[in-house]
């Protein structure tokens, strides 16, 4: 397991798995280690992963300053990461609440990106996130589930602020609620450190005005990758994400919600690496790969 030591003197690790050209990966939670992550579908068939550890998380050591664990504090940990591997500038993937940290990474050092590809994130660095009335127009759309009777209600009193988060409402963050998706979400709570996921998005973290005209300068192509059935982000609130950006394109995975390799793993390696294997250099409008199918507008 290759470590290395930032500015700070904070060990860092981070995990190798596959073969072939380095992909940079950033895990969300926020701050839920990136064993999660696991292959992301098969990917490590087509390009070697390079899976970081934030600090505080997986294999890397605690922060010595917990308000190093404020999203944009950690932006200058990807920088230290990126030099020791030696690449000149490279492909960055991001899940969920990682995409915010890495839209900050690449305002602040647009020349390191080649391509972007953000999976189901987390916009707060543009000043958008998903709202409770976005989780819960997703959510309706399970109505035909044996378990949303039970789910949905609860679901509702939470985002609401009425009850505490229940274990009964987990297959909304799953195109499909199967033994796959219970094993994952299984490990979910011990993989994560909450000390660190309560300061990631501290009052400070982003300053959306001056990033949103850094990542309009951006020349690397940019990937938005949303579930049809995610409600954070809902392909709407991707479609905004993606407009960000003078160079990006839109993917909306059928059937899929916040975890997309897991609920079509052929699917969502023939898109991602349809993005990688494509000509850095060209222009490309954003647009709408798949089908947004039963979303509401």
């Amino acid at each position: 397991m290759p470590t290395f030591t930032t500015a700070d003197g904070t060990r860092l690790a981070y995990h190798l798995r596959g073969e072939g050209e380095t992909l940079a990966v950033l895990h969300g939670g926020p701050m839920r280690a990136s064993a999660y992550l696991g292959e992301l579908g098969g990917l490590t068939a087509h390009r070697r992963l390079a899976l970081l550890d934030l600090r505080g998380t997986g294999d890397s050591a605690a922060a010595a300053d917990p308000a190093t664990y404020r999203c944009d504090r950690l932006v200058d940990d990807v920088e230290v990461w990126r030099a020791h591997m030696g690449l000149e500038h490279m492909d960055l993937l991001a899940h969920s609440a990682a995409g915010s940290l890495a839209m900050l990474y690449a305002a602040r050092y647009p020349h390191r990106v080649r391509r972007l590809l953000l999976i189901t994130p987390n916009p707060s660095a543009l000043g958008m996130r998903a709202t409770p009335e976005d989780r819960l127009a997703a959510a309706r759309l399970r109505a035909d589930q044996p378990w949303f009777a039970e789910a949905f209600p609860a679901f509702q009193a939470w985002l609401a602020g009425d009850a505490d988060f229940d274990e009964v409402f987990l297959p909304f963050f799953y195109g499909r609620w199967d033994d796959t998706a219970r094993r994952h979400e299984a490990v979910g709570e011990e993989q994560t450190n909450d000390e660190a996921a309560d300061r990631y998005f501290a009052e400070g973290a982003f300053t959306p005005d001056a990033t949103r005209a850094a990542l309009a300068a951006l020349t690397a192509p940019v990937l938005v990758y949303a579930g049809e059935l995610d409600g954070g982000p809902r392909p709407d609130l991707a479609r905004r994400t993606a407009e960000a950006f003078p160079d990006a394109v839109l993917t909306v995975q059928p059937g899929a919600g916040h975890y997309p390799w897991l609920d079509d793993p052929e699917h969502f390696v023939r898109e991602t690496l349809a993005f990688l294997d494509g000509d850095p250099g060209s222009a490309r409008p954003a647009q709408i790969s798949g089908s947004p199918g039963r979303t509401p507008s």
